[in-house]
């Protein structure tokens, strides 16, 4: 098996402090360095579709959710997983570009609803199709046991580090 660019830290820290086991270096150095290659990847693809990281997850975000006549934004916001501020912003891009709507909710004024257009609705099929291929392509390297593991371990970790369903995200 070849070595990878951790391999060479570790060697080092090896070297430098023997009293150390750097392991843990090795797991989350090479979460940190994967997570870094995945989101180039991620960001090329969806430059394709002239859509930027956070625009895809709010098309992406009401589209999965399949919920008819739209979203709140506060809802939205809890779904996407980023500060109120962030999602308005995207959905000031989306709006301009025809992607979604946001009209003030008839029920409760003080609420906005978000929705797709149909060019987003469109859009988002279209461009959810070639992420899940591009995912697929950068996990070829792993079989598909090797990737259900690799899943399920990290699920693990990330529930014992308090990243249940439906907990609110501090990202």
């Amino acid at each position: 098996m070849g070595r990878d660019a951790v391999d060479l830290v570790l060697e080092q820290w090896a070297r430098a402090r023997p009293d150390i086991d750097a392991a843990p270096m090795g797991v989350l150095g090479r979460l940190t360095r994967v997570t870094r290659i995945a989101e180039r990847e991620l960001k090329a693809l969806f430059a394709e579709f002239g859509l930027e990281r956070g625009e895809f997850d709010v098309l992406a975000t009401l589209r999965r959710a399949g919920t008819p006549g739209g979203m709140t934004a506060g809802t939205l916001a809890r779904s996407s997983m980023v500060t109120s501020g962030a999602v308005t912003n995207r959905l000031d891009r989306l709006v301009a570009k025809g992607y979604v709507t946001r009209d003030v909710d008839p029920d409760n004024r003080r609420s906005v609803i978000v929705d797709l257009t149909p060019a987003g609705r469109d859009l988002i099929d279209r461009a959810v199709v070639a992420h899940v291929e591009n995912e697929r392509r950068i996990l070829a390297a792993l079989d598909q046991d090797q990737q259900d593991g690799l899943a399920a371990l990290l699920r693990t970790l990330l529930l014992g580090l308090g990243d249940e369903a439906g907990a609110p995200d501090e990202l």
